[in-house]
């Protein structure tokens, strides 16, 4: 009988493997194995590596403001295909206009995209048909706290092999402002490529690995237009600090010298670091730890080689952000069958360009307001 998941791996004792083969015992097999991790199902929808959350009475999503009980998540998020996920709301909401007019996506006359997150006041997160678009707020902490959630939203809706993408800035070494960067590999600050973290007092250590095959096609889409700015992959360093963690010399605190600044960026480019964020290592981490394609697109703001503080006017930064976007909507639309065409991102007027919003499907109305107070409840 044929097994509903992918295959898995398994680490033996060796002393024991050959007692094991003759009888080929696949009961004794299991039993001996130490680790048997499976990410997808054969139908490619994720699996939990969390026996914990099936015995839960709900599983409350709780900086989303969703639930599995109190929301159809089904409903809601079968379909998707792409999560996008971004720093700020403002960001991300303009992006789910954007790449609703890219792939063609339909509302109902008299709705707009609708804040499907507005109840828990940290993230924003907008569907427009296959693609979910989310904000992340600053930081590993912020955006390892979002993908749990957003993993776990995957797993309740049953979607099928979602790809993740990051749309970001960053601050590029030895590269000019403006040039869109996609992360071959995510590093620490010890330009080590795994994310530790300290779980029940032990040091974990998990890759910060990103899917080769999608950079690559990300990669060749870049270059079937002719667009007047770069587009390159390297190694991302991902820092815990803005200021001191990333060599400025402009912070509230600074206890080196230029000279050791300089010699410091230097050392970065000769180890292959294209550029500095602060999000990467974890997204790559938990995206792989998960099984889920995922890939980073950032656009640099400024060469850390030439200074530290983003000096370019609001209108070029504004069009600087948006060219991870459209190489991300480019891909989409490759992955969806729709014709590829040169995209134009429009400018907002404001947040609201209709009169309604749509409804979300619910499962229980008491549950729902019981999830919308949990999330509420911060200080």
């Amino acid at each position: 009988m044929d097994m509903p998941y992918k295959t898995g791996i398994l680490i033996l004792d060796s002393n024991k493997v050959g007692d094991l083969l003759p009888a080929f015992n696949f009961g004794k097999l299991i039993r001996l194995a130490k680790t048997f991790k499976v990410q997808k199902y054969s139908n490619g929808t994720i699996k939990l590596r969390n026996p914990h959350i099936n015995f839960m009475d709900q599983d409350i999503l709780y900086h989303l403001a969703l639930g599995s009980e109190s929301h159809d998540l089904i409903e809601m998020f079968h379909d998707v295909k792409f999560v996008c996920i971004g720093g700020t709301p403002k960001r991300m909401e303009e992006f789910a206009y954007y790449i609703m007019k890219e792939i063609d996506y339909k509302i109902p006359s008299g709705t707009q995209l609708l804040d499907i997150s507005q109840f828990s006041y940290r993230y924003s997160m907008y569907k427009t048909g296959p693609v979910l678009s989310i904000s992340h707020g600053m930081g590993i902490p912020s955006v390892s706290i979002l993908l749990h959630e957003v993993i776990k939203l995957m797993y309740h809706a049953k979607v099928s092999d979602p790809i993740f993408f990051r749309i970001g800035t960053c601050g590029g070494i030895g590269i000019d402002g403006g040039t869109v960067i996609i992360t071959e590999e995510a590093l620490n600050s010890d330009l080590k490529s795994y994310q530790e973290l300290t779980v029940l007092g032990k040091k974990v250590r998990r890759p910060g690995k990103l899917d080769k095959r999608l950079c690559d096609e990300l990669l060749a889409i870049s270059r079937e237009t002719d667009e007047p700015y770069e587009t390159v992959s390297g190694k991302t360093m991902c820092t815990d600090d803005f200021y001191e963690g990333q060599g400025r010399l402009d912070g509230a605190f600074c206890d080196y010298s230029e000279k050791e600044k300089m010699s410091y960026i230097h050392h970065l480019q000769r180890t292959g670091v294209t550029n500095i964020e602060m999000e990467s290592l974890a997204f790559a981490a938990l995206t792989h730890h998960a099984g889920i394609r995922a890939a980073v697109v950032c656009v640099t703001l400024l060469d850390r080689m030439r200074g530290d503080q983003v000096l370019a006017p609001k209108e070029v930064l504004n069009e600087w952000q948006r060219r991870p976007q459209k190489l991300v909507a480019r891909y989409i639309k490759k992955q969806l069958g729709l014709i590829p065409q040169l995209p134009s991102i429009p400018e907002l007027s404001s947040p609201c360009q209709c009169p309604h919003t749509t409804v979300m499907p619910v499962k229980s109305p008491r549950r729902i307001t019981m999830v919308q107070q949990e999330s509420q409840s911060y200080d």
